[in-house]
């Protein structure tokens, strides 16, 4: 069964400098813009625009302008009507001439968050509605690789929208939460050739839906926008100090993470995790634990050196069985992910960028009493929901 990612979901690979493409279905808040490009040695400046519109005379809610002009600096500004407005400027340089970079533009309630290279460099605050973003623009002295939207708008049920993760080749996959463009087997900005990242996806479908799932109207079982019936959905247990997860997203949590899940799993509860893994990342871990016993019911373990994802218990103080067959490993440097992970009667489903990666057979009786999610490791987290 496959499915299909709405015209334009792809990412772009390598486009032509000037560049100007649409932004389908818009961002939003927990949506991110992730640019790989490179900085030639004899630059003067470069700017990205996120454009209200999708033509160059539409107003810009975001002009991101990166200035090597013996005063380092990176300028922010918008422009409405034809008039740009007041100037932000940083007197740092987050690129280096002659080298190659990695940008996400992150949107939060409270502006646009840039991160290069894994870190943070500053926060622009919104000074127009970010539904109003159509279309993106680059121009100037850069050369760019890739580009891609994650988390972009796409209908009810799933929240922050549909969001593909990110990659290489993907022969005969569709990826979703991008902008348009395709790319067979091609290499991706000197990073993997033949389209295979981390084992790649042959014939794969990338964000264009979970299987069982309605793109626009969310998870079979409950529409995750209105949370699911018998849920609560409200903050953490009276009296705790550990976050609530319920109806409000986690965005960006210090790693390592620990929240409570308010209302405890059950049949048809899925959870999104969204985040990328750093350069020179190793390894990561997410537990479901109950706090009452510190068991930890389901432990899923990637180790990037090995190209692995373990996945045991450990109940009573002693782990069980590893296991650890997979069909392919989304988890690479430098890569996002983005991964749901349902809780049914019987197993846990755990699917990344929209494929099927592994089931978890329940090892405990009383799956009900898990409560909280701990995340730990080389890992940047974006996004996490229930």
């Amino acid at each position: 069964m496959t499915f299909v990612a709405p015209p334009g979901y792809q990412p772009v690979y390598n486009p032509s400098i000037p560049y100007l493409g649409p932004i389908y279905g818009g961002l939003r808040e927990g949506s991110s813009i992730y640019i790989q490009g490179s900085i030639p040695e004899n630059i003067t400046r470069f700017h990205l625009n996120l454009l209200c519109g999708q033509s160059d005379s539409s107003d810009i809610a975001l002009h991101f302008n990166p200035r090597f002009d013996g005063w380092d600096k990176v300028v922010f500004n918008t422009r409405q009507n034809d008039s740009w407005d007041s100037e932000d400027k940083i007197r740092s340089m987050p690129f280096s001439k002659g080298e190659r970079f990695e940008m996400v533009i992150q949107i939060t309630s409270e502006g646009y968050q840039i991160k290069v290279n894994g870190n943070d460099f500053y926060t622009f605050q919104h000074r127009m509605p970010v539904e109003r973003v159509g279309g993106l623009q680059i121009g100037g002295d850069v050369a760019i690789q890739t580009i891609n939207v994650i988390g972009g708008g796409m209908g009810g049920g799933y929240p922050g929208g549909m969001g593909g993760g990110m990659g290489g080749g993907y022969p005969g996959g569709n990826m979703g939460g991008g902008m348009g463009g395709g790319y067979p087997g091609g290499n991706m900005g000197g990073g993997y050739p033949g389209g295979n990242m981390g084992g790649g996806y042959p014939g794969g479908n990338i964000g264009g839906g979970y299987p069982g799932g309605n793109m626009g109207g969310g998870y079979p079982g409950g529409n995750m926008g209105e949370g699911y019936p018998g849920g609560d959905m409200g903050g953490g247990y009276p009296g705790s100090t550990l976050p609530g997860m319920g109806g409000q997203p986690v965005y960006n949590p210090p790693v390592p993470y620990q929240g409570r899940i308010s209302g405890g799993l059950f049949p048809k509860r899925t959870i999104i995790i969204r985040g990328m893994v750093p350069f020179g990342g190793s390894r990561m871990a997410i537990n479901f634990v109950v706090s009452r016993t510190r068991d930890i019911a389901f432990h899923m373990n990637p180790r990037l050196r090995d190209g692995l994802v373990i996945r045991n218990s450990q109940i009573g103080g002693s782990w069980g069985n590893e296991e650890r067959e997979l069909n392919f490993n989304p988890f690479a440097e430098g890569q996002y992910f983005d991964m749901s992970i349902r809780c049914g009667n019987q197993r846990f489903k755990v699917f990344v960028n929209g494929q099927h990666l592994f089931d978890f057979f329940h090892r405990m009786q009383s799956f009900n009493e898990i409560d909280q999610l701990e995340i730990e490791g080389d890992v940047q987290i974006s996004y996490i929901h229930f």
